[in-house]
């Protein structure tokens, strides 16, 4: 894929959940682009990988915490706030995909999994919107599952179904000093699709118009852009990163 460059310069992004697939690029994109960095992940060792290779430590913060802990939140803010004065962009991308239908979906996974996907984006945007700077935008990350559901995997489509309702619903009452919008990746090559790519890889491959999976920068450059400039009159969308498997219904 061609590089598509934005200049961030003097900007700040918040990413969490930032050692994961998808999260790295996302860091990377910004980072290349001239932005300062806050990062929050709960693997410390990853997170500090991350950043020795990224380089260019003066614009960096990273924190390694929990992305659906209040109290972390408020700290990796109050980071933020005194190291680089506040926020241009907030995006939360921390998440986790467990498999289980709904009938084996126990109390504690549901809870965990709305708790990390769903809970700790509601407490960080509530919590960001006081430190983000007039321009600013936020990027929410939804999945092709939020629109259609995921066998198995209930209680993940059903809190980012939840994500894409808080991205419009943010969007309307925040603009237009800020922008709100969301992305929604099909099956990307992660960590985290791993096992479904390997169970279910060639039916969804079968149902790509693409006839691939996505990688992780392709995800990483619709934040950016979202960012940017060049979405300037975008507020309240979610823009489809997923091949074309959406169009399977």
């Amino acid at each position: 894929m061609s590089a598509i460059t934005y200049d961030f310069s003097g900007k700040t992004a918040l990413i969490t959940g930032a050692s994961g697939g998808i999260a790295r690029e996302v860091a990377r994109i910004f980072h290349g682009a001239g932005a300062n960095l806050v990062l929050l992940d709960l693997a410390e060792e990853p997170l500090a990988q991350l950043v020795s290779e990224l380089g260019g430590e003066d614009r960096i913060v990273a924190m390694a915490g929990d992305a659906s802990s209040r109290d972390d939140i408020e700290a990796l803010l109050e980071l933020a706030a005194k190291r680089f004065g506040g926020l241009d962009y907030v995006l939360p991308v921390a998440g986790i995909y467990p498999e289980a239908t709904v009938r084996d979906t126990s109390d504690e996974l549901w809870r965990t999994v709305m708790q990390i996907n769903l809970d700790g984006v509601f407490y960080l945007l509530r919590s960001a919107l006081g430190h983000l700077r007039p321009g600013g935008a936020v990027v929410n990350f939804a999945s092709v599952a939020g629109h259609r559901g995921s066998h198995s995997h209930g209680h993940y489509a059903a809190s980012k179904a939840a994500v894409i309702a808080l991205t419009r619903s943010l969007a309307m009452e925040v603009g237009p000093d800020i922008r709100v919008n969301a992305v929604s990746p099909g099956t990307i090559e992660t960590p985290m699709t791993r096992d479904l790519v390997r169970d279910r890889g060639g039916n969804l491959l079968a149902n790509t118009p693409m006839a691939r999976y996505g990688h992780p920068s392709e995800v990483a450059a619709v934040a950016a852009f979202l960012c940017s400039s060049a979405a300037s009159y975008m507020t309240g969308e979610v823009v489809h990163v997923n091949g074309g498997l959406f169009l399977a219904g």
